[in-house]
Parts: structure tokens; sequence; C-alpha cells
């Protein structure tokens, strides 16, 4: 029988984001810590199987109230439907015949919830990657992220950028192009320009997170949409400072100068922290990292930071910082392993 198992990472923003929803630039690395994976065989029906995201029986009212607050109200089930729908419009638009075989499907998740690690989109991008290796279809890795982009505006209505589903699709270490005079077409999707640098260029970093400082991302994404389609100039500014930002992050990296590419870090978040009204408790993980003189600015929409440390003491220092006011604390790994 036909077994498939497809994995999605997730992913933190080194410099540039959120701009990547406003013509701007990013560069991003995959954590391959965390990942999601879709479970696909053949079946005689098409059949989701629900998860511990989709669970309709508690123990009790408040264990009813953490699963919405963590999963919302439809869980994940939501996500496999919808990328099924268009994974098929787009088939049907490149005039791709489908077998007609059916198969039952599954994901499950590591990724921490509502972080700003991308749990979504990595849930999204491994059903289409199992989707594409059943029904045989080759859809060019450029497209796919403005694919998986479409499924959660388009069918979802969540609020979301490029940046996440660009680095998910390439994985390692991405610097993108998002301004309009980049923009290209193709397949009837809007795409960016993408390009793939060495994950050794890195410095040495360190993502933390605490899940319990989060907001969903169309929430956190909601009101700056609203600010700049109006116009306002400060916003409009920052989205410009934030493009500029990873402009010079990436000849930062070319040139090996991880003290710049620290900098950069502290500035990105500073400008954000300009226009966002931004959550206690994300403003103190910022500020007990950069205490023990680590870069920190957010990995996402918040509740995950990521920064750039010096040495080996540091991180220790950091892992206890952080650690005292309950974050946990890792090393993304970013670089595929090797399979010598």
């Amino acid at each position: 029988m036909l077994l498939l198992r497809r994995r999605a990472y997730a992913r933190a923003g080194l410099l540039g984001n959120p701009s990547d929803g406003y013509h701007g630039r990013t560069i991003s690395i995959i954590v391959r810590n965390f990942h999601a994976e879709a479970v696909l065989y053949e079946w005689e029906d098409v059949e989701l199987i629900l998860t511990d995201e989709n669970q309709n029986r508690f123990r009790s009212v408040r264990e009813l109230v953490q699963d919405v607050r963590l999963h919302g109200y439809y869980g994940g089930i939501r996500l496999v439907k919808a990328v099924i729908k268009k994974f098929v419009e787009y088939c049907d638009r490149q005039e791709i015949e489908l077998h007609g075989r059916n198969f039952s499907i599954r994901y499950e998740s590591t990724i921490p919830r509502q972080v700003g690690l991308a749990g979504s989109s990595a849930i999204i991008l491994a059903v289409l990657r199992c989707l594409m290796d059943f029904y045989e279809v080759a859809i060019p890795p450029e497209v796919q992220p403005s694919l998986v982009l479409s499924v959660e505006t388009q069918e979802l209505g969540i609020a979301a950028g490029l940046q996440d589903r660009v680095i998910q699709a390439y994985e390692g270490l991405v610097s993108m192009d998002f301004s309009k005079e980049k923009q290209r077409e193709v397949q009837g999707f809007t795409c960016g320009v993408y390009e793939r640098l060495d994950p050794a260029l890195l410095p040495p970093l360190y993502v933390a997170f605490k899940g319990d400082v989060s907001e969903p991302t169309e929430v956190f994404h909601n009101d700056i949409r609203a600010r700049y389609d109006r116009g306002e100039e400060k916003v409009v500014a920052a989205m410009r400072k934030f493009a500029d930002l990873a402009r010079q992050g990436r000849e930062a990296l070319l040139s090996g100068d991880f003290a710049k590419v620290a900098r950069l870090m502290h500035e990105n978040f500073d400008t954000r922290a300009s226009i966002y009204q931004l959550p206690r408790g994300q403003m103190e993980m910022i500020q007990v990292a950069r205490s023990v003189g680590a870069s920190a600015k957010f990995a996402g929409s918040g509740g995950a930071i990521l920064g750039a440390y010096r040495d080996e003491a540091m991180f220790r220092e950091l892992q206890a910082a952080l650690g005292g006011i309950g974050c946990v604390v890792i090393k993304p790994r970013v670089a595929a392993e090797s399979s010598g």
C-alpha cells in the first residue's frame, strides 16, 4: 500500500519582517527543531483523520477553554480541507488531470502553537507535499509559497505574507525581495525573488519562546494593515526601513560582519516597537535577552524571539535568564543534515 510521509518545518524571521506583506524584503531561516508532518495513504474514500487539535471531548470546561485558546474553534482540520481544495483548483487551472484514487490523510505537529513560528503554514505545506507526490504533480518551487498563502488568505481569511511560506518551501537560509519592481507572475500567482544563501554565513543564533504570551497571527497583523492602507506615514516609513534592514543584513552576512547583523536585528525590533502596541510579556523577553548582551527581535508574530549570541558562555546566560521567566531556549537547526 502506498504510504507518503512529508514534513515542513518551523521558521524564524532574521531581518525585515513584517515587511513581506508590504512590498518589502526579508531574510529568514528554517528551524528544523520543530516540524509539521502529514501522512497520506491510499484509501477507499477521501478521509481526513482528526487529531488532538480537533478534539470534541474534554475532561472539563477548563480543558475546553484551553484547547480553544491554543487551537481556535476549528483546529487544523480547516487547513487540511482548504489546501486540498486549492490544490484541486490549481490542477484544474493548469489542465492537469488527476487520477481517481482516493486517500486518507492526517497530520501532527511539534511546532509550538501561536508563538510566531509559522505552525499553520507548515501544516499546509506538509499536506501539499503529500498531495503533489500522491498525484505526481510538480508545482514550481516559486509558486508553492503563493499557493500556500492563498489557502490562508483566500480560503480562511488569515492575514499573512509570503515570507513564512517561502522559507518553508525553500528551507535553509533565504533572502527575499517582494518589491513591486521585482514582482512577477508565475502560473497566475504573484511571486517575489528568492535567493538561497549558505547557512554557514549565519552567526550563532538562539530562538526562545513562551506560549502564554502569544496571539494568533490574524489578530497581531490586523491593525497595521489598516493603518498602512490608510497611508499612515509612520507605518509606511517603517515598512521601507524593514526592507532596508534586510538589504543591509544580506550584505553583512556575505561579508561575515556578525556584529552588524546583531545591530540590525536590534534595529528591526526597535522599529517594530515604534508602530506596534506590544504586550508586556513579549517586551520582557526582548529586554531579558538584551540584558545579557545578546541581540533580540521577534521571530514572527510574537511569542517567540530570535537573536545572535557571542559564545557558549553567553548562551548559558540566555538559558538561565530567559528560563527564569518561563521561556524555552534552543539553538535552531538551519542546515539540512548530511545524508552521508
